[in-house]
C-alpha cells in the first residue's frame, strides 16, 4: 500500500543527489551519527541521574532543563539529515524490518520523552521509584530506536 510513495520517495531530486555522488550519503551519514551522540547523550544525562546514577548532587529537575536544548538541537539535526538518508533508500526502507521497528517506536520514544518522562522530571529534585521507572523506560525506548537506526545500514 506505501509501496508508491516509497518508490516516488527515491525519484525526488534530494534522493538522486544524494545517491549519486560519491561523498553525500557518507557525510549525511557522518552528521546524523553526531546527532545520534548528542541525542543519547543529552537524554542519558537526565535518565541515569532519574535512576541515581551520578550527577546526583544536582537536581533532576534543573538537569532536565539544562539537557532540554540540547535534546531538541539532536532531534533537529537527526530529522534534517535522516529525511535525505532515507530519500535516498526508500525501497530498501520499505522492505526492512529494522526501519519499521524504528518508525514505529520513534514517534512513541518522543511522546513519552515530551509528556510522562518530562512530567515526571520537572516534578522531581531527588531519585524516586517514579523517577527511576520514567527513566528506565526512556532508556528502553531510545535505545530500541537508536539499534533499530543502526541495524538499517547493516541489512538489507
Amino acid at each position: 500500500m506505501l509501496l508508491p510513495l516509497f518508490e516516488w520517495c527515491e525519484t525526488t531530486s534530494v534522493a538522486q543527489w544524494v545517491s549519486g555522488g560519491v561523498w553525500q550519503f557518507a557525510v549525511i551519514e557522518a552528521f546524523h551519527l553526531l546527532g545520534l551522540g548528542l541525542l543519547g547523550g543529552s537524554l542519558l544525562l537526565v535518565d541515569l541521574r532519574m535512576l541515581g546514577v551520578g550527577l546526583t548532587r544536582q537536581a533532576i529537575a534543573d538537569l532536565e532543563a539544562g539537557m532540554r536544548v540540547w535534546l531538541l538541537a539532536a532531534i533537529a539535526l537527526m530529522v534534517v539529515t535522516g529525511v535525505p538518508l532515507f530519500l535516498s533508500e526508500a525501497i530498501k526502507c520499505y522492505y526492512n524490518t529494522s526501519f519499521w521497528v524504528k518508525m514505529t517506536t520513534l514517534p512513541v520514544a518522543l511522546a513519552y520523552t515530551w509528556s510522562l518522562r518530562a512530567r515526571v522530571a520537572r516534578g522531581s529534585r531527588e531519585t524516586t521509584p517514579r523517577t527511576r521507572l520514567a527513566g528506565a523506560i526512556s532508556i528502553v525506548l531510545w535505545f530500541t530506536v537508536a539499534a533499530a537506526g543502526r541495524w538499517i545500514g547493516f541489512s538489507s
